[in-house]
């Protein structure tokens, strides 16, 4: 199953964050931190990555911080998992690419599982960090609601 680790979660919400600021000043690590209650430490290290990786820069002196190094709309939600992850994939024959998988000779589901994985990349490169932001945040899960998606 694809599951992003919470490095990428606090990625992808330290970068909205930052796209909801509009750019306007630089916002810095314990802001963040603060208002999604995630340890300092670990979100400057997801940050330094990110800077890193290019999609944000870091402004030093009393009022420094981060800001997106480009706007949201150039920044795909791919990229930035990509950022913290590295290659992704929903088999380990496409997310380790020297897998020696003992059934590669005989798999019958390689082509639909390479079609799924490529229907997921394209989605996640066709949306922006700015699409995100319009989806909006204000909504929060209960308990209830998680348990009903469990199927």
């Amino acid at each position: 199953m694809l599951k992003l680790s919470k490095k990428t979660d606090y990625a992808l919400m330290a970068v909205q964050y930052m796209a909801s600021k509009n750019s306007l000043r630089a916002v810095n690590t314990k802001e963040i931190a603060e208002e999604y209650r995630i340890p300092v430490e670990l979100l400057a290290k997801v940050l330094q990555k990110l800077g890193k990786k290019g999609l944000v820069l870091s402004q030093n002196g009393p009022k420094g911080g981060y800001l997106l190094a480009k706007p949201a709309n150039d920044i795909s939600v791919l990229s930035v998992i990509q950022a913290i992850e590295g290659h992704i994939g929903i088999t380990e024959c496409y997310h380790n690419e020297d897998s020696h998988c003992v059934q590669m000779a005989r798999c019958n589901i390689r082509t639909p599982l390479r079609n799924i994985q490529n229907s997921i990349y394209s989605l996640l490169e066709s949306m922006s960090i700015e699409d995100m932001t319009t989806f909006g945040t204000t909504i929060q899960p209960t308990r209830a609601d998680s348990l009903a998606f469990k199927g």
